[in-house]
């Protein structure tokens, strides 16, 4: 008889001791199988609300800068006066955006990777107050600033229409159909803007193209948002090539959102991975004393193998096949019950968390399993084959 077949009938005699032993392989499994699924759910949702922060890079010219206000009030400055971008880098930026995160996370997808938003600035007065008007294109700028809500109305569907801000709205006091002069034209208002509590609450949008026409600054820009749609984009490498690649712009990394999104995400991973180690160690503990209780029980039967002519290492892999049905048995159960574990408390975890079953953790989960129960062996294992066979027939 194989060695193998000895080792699944004294399994098969001795159920429920195994089931014991699988039991810590399958607590630790679990855990691990757990926090896994819940922090990749828990990283999705975050990388979710880490989108509506908006661009993650920003470029404008290598120019002068300019107060805006609203009537006697300031709100800052502005990159914007007689030097602008050309819109005809647009292209390129995307180009040499798009190539970095590629590089850098081994894409090989062609499709578009960032969302590319450029903005005009123009100094306007409308009735006897200065405000700044901005252009935009509409859809891309939607994309980058997800938070925006049209309060009233409906955003920009015509190139003669204009959303206002929140309070420029209530300072000017405008409604949806009133009528802005721009220069020697005029927009209709189609929309106003919830407040956001940022700039755009004091400014007049406008399309791209629409105010480039109305001031005579077709093919410029003032500056230019983009969001790359990956997580872990390399933000400022693509800063580094865009101002070494494209002359008169400076492109700036939005550094608080690129690190607040880096430093979330690892601070949640390493706080799952710390709880699935000690989860782990306790696990390997269990199957341990269960089965060194194993080794005490058969230590007649592993006289017995000794006194036939069974070397040591025989006896040792006698243990270690049992650690390998361990492990599976531990891995499989593991997998489901720690899929379980994140459909039940992931929701706590991470509010509105979207869990969902992830297939790649099953090797990762017999994986773990097998190694637990492998390492948890050795010491027992180590112990049976010190048994003398004169002490196995005393046990008789």
């Amino acid at each position: 008889m194989k060695l193998y077949q000895i080792v699944l009938k004294d399994i098969m005699r001795r159920k429920r001791r195994v089931l014991y032993a699988a039991l810590g392989v399958v607590i630790g499994t679990m855990t691990v199988v757990g926090v896994l699924t819940i922090a990749f759910a828990g990283e999705n949702r975050i990388y979710g609300q880490l989108e509506k922060y908006g661009a993650n890079l920003t470029i404008i010219p290598a120019i002068n800068r300019i107060d805006t206000k609203v009537g006697n009030l300031s709100l800052g400055t502005l990159s914007i006066g007689e030097n602008y971008i050309p819109e005809s880098y647009l292209p390129k930026i995307r180009e040499i955006a798009d190539g970095e995160i590629r590089t850098a996370l081994n894409i090989k997808d062609n499709e578009p990777i960032s969302i590319i938003a450029p903005k005009l600035y123009v100094n306007a007065e409308v009735r006897g107050i200065s405000l700044v008007v901005t252009g935009i294109q509409s859809q891309d700028e939607l994309s980058i600033k997800t938070w925006w809500q049209v309060r009233e109305g409906e955003f920009l569907k015509a190139d003669n229409q204009a959303v206002v801000g929140a309070l420029t709205a209530e300072l000017l006091k405008l409604k949806v159909g009133d009528e802005i002069p721009l220069n020697s034209s005029v927009v209709v208002v189609s929309g106003i803007l919830g407040e956001t509590g940022s700039s755009e609450d004091y400014q007049v949008m406008v399309p791209l193209a629409t105010l480039q026409k109305i001031y005579n600054k077709e093919g410029l820009i003032s500056s230019v948002d983009i969001r790359a749609l990956c997580n872990a984009c390399p933000v400022e490498l693509i800063a580094l090539a865009l101002n070494q690649n494209i002359p008169d712009i400076k492109a700036v990394a939005v550094k608080q959102i690129a690190n607040t999104e880096m430093d979330l995400v690892q601070k949640v991973n390493r706080l799952m991975l710390s709880l699935s180690g000690i989860t782990l160690v306790i696990g390997v503990f269990g199957v341990v004393n269960t089965m060194m209780t194993s080794v005490h029980e058969r230590t007649r039967d592993i006289g017995i193998m000794r006194a036939v002519g069974a070397s040591r290492w025989q006896i040792i892999q006698v243990f270690m096949y049992e650690a390998l049905v361990i492990g599976v048995i531990g891995g499989v159960l593991g997998y489901l019950a720690g899929t379980l574990l994140a459909y039940g408390i992931g929701p706590l975890i991470f509010e509105s968390a979207s869990i969902s079953y992830i297939p790649q953790f099953i090797p990762l989960s017999l994986g773990v399993s097998v190694a637990v129960a492998a390492v948890a062996t050795v010491y027992p294992a180590l112990r049976a084959t010190r048994i003398r066979i004169s002490e196995a027939f005393r046990s008789l």
